[in-house]
């Protein structure tokens, strides 16, 4: 054993020269078939780098082949190389039907996918789970066709715009737009629990023509009830829209002042929060105290101020029980507002007790800032 092993050695390294190199070239179609082996070699990873390797691979065998059958006139060259050239074949066939099965039907799919879910990391393989719950079917709306109507259209559906705009409103009142790649329905999608019904409560209208895909109901619950991964998908692509909507109404909302308000901003609370005594002269910043209240608490101020200057009268006099003093009409009275003055009236910021609602800055007039302005521009 060791003898064989030997003399190969020695065949290999410790063999007999060449005698002579001969100076004739194998021909054109050898060097053509190894040209093209080297170029072959130099495609990169995935489906499509494969197809390049082997689409360039094949005429190189091939011409190996004729160089075999033709020049060398060897049976064991054109074997070999017929036999790699099938393999090459066989294997550009299995990657095109690879492809054909990951490939998507139509056009607008490929663009959602690829601007939407593969930025997300979502696999072909999934992606057609999601579009096979709506059947591939892509539904076109003109410019002037409503997609839902406010009262009247019920909720069974989720759609997805692809291209167009939708305008929203509510009473025909302008709120924001949809635009994209953006969902139609989200908010009325996550107002309802699986065994609920509802209606619109806003009206959607095209825009300009447009185009959406639209998952029925009852399909859709049934593939995120199954796809833990698909539902966790949905959830954050619906709160991501609704986040995106809450901010457009946002941009929206704004008082008598012109001021751009931030519904984020705790200040914004005497603002927004409903009372209805409020509306009708409360401040915002006195904790809900009505002007009633306030009367009172003034005439309950001035009694303390009459007893403490009429120390002597004090047990005779009531003024809460037998009402305020009527003072002669040659007397001039001193402003109440400079005799009886609020804690904060040293402050410049604040309002003081005699400023009226129409005197008070904007910040202290209490109201509510519509989420739906008449006025708004569109954009």
């Amino acid at each position: 054993m060791s003898g064989g092993n030997s003399t190969l050695l020695d065949s290999l390294f410790f063999g007999p020269m060449c005698d002579g190199w001969t100076n004739n070239t194998e021909g054109a179609i050898y060097h053509l078939g190894n040209t093209i082996l080297f170029l072959g070699y130099m495609g990169g990873s995935g489906a499509y780098g494969c197809l390049f390797v082997f689409g360039f691979l094949t005429p190189s065998f091939l011409c190996l082949t004729l160089w075999g059958w033709l020049t060398m006139c060897s049976l064991d060259i054109v074997s070999w190389n017929l036999l790699l050239l099938v393999a090459c074949l066989a294997q550009i066939c299995h990657l095109l039907y690879r492809l054909h099965q990951e490939g998507l039907p139509n056009e607008d799919l490929s663009s959602l996918y690829q601007a939407v879910y593969l930025p997300l990391g979502v696999s072909v393989q999934v992606f057609k789970e999601i579009a096979g719950a709506f059947e591939n079917k892509v539904v076109e709306l003109k410019a002037g066709q409503t997609y839902a109507v406010e009262g009247k259209t019920p909720i069974d559906q989720l759609s997805f715009l692809l291209s167009g705009r939708i305008n929203v409103s509510l009473e025909g009142q302008f709120l924001h737009y949809i635009h994209r790649h953006q969902f139609l329905d989200s908010p009325e999608w996550e107002s309802l629990r699986p065994n609920e019904e509802g209606k619109f409560q806003v009206t959607l209208t095209a825009e300009e023509d447009s185009r959406y895909i639209s998952w029925r109901r009852r399909r859709l619950y049934m593939l995120i009830s199954k796809e833990r991964y698909i539902s966790r998908l949905f959830s954050v692509m619906l709160g991501y829209d609704i986040a995106e909507k809450l901010y457009n109404l946002n941009n929206k909302l704004f008082i008598k002042s012109g001021i751009l308000l931030d519904i984020r901003l705790p200040s914004l609370y005497h603002v927004l929060v409903p009372s209805s005594q409020g509306s009708e002269g409360g401040s915002g910043s006195d904790g809900g105290i009505t002007k009633e209240q306030q009367t009172q608490q003034q005439g309950e101020d001035q009694a303390l101020t009459y007893q403490k200057a009429d120390p002597d009268q004090s047990h005779t006099f009531q003024p809460h029980l037998q009402g305020p003093r009527k003072a002669p009409l040659d007397e001039p009275q001193a402003p109440q507002h400079d005799r009886y003055r609020h804690p904060w009236a040293s402050d410049p910021e604040l309002p003081s007790g005699g400023d009226s609602d129409g005197n008070l800055p904007p910040r202290f007039q209490r109201g509510r800032a519509p989420l739906a302005p008449t006025d708004t521009p569109k954009l």
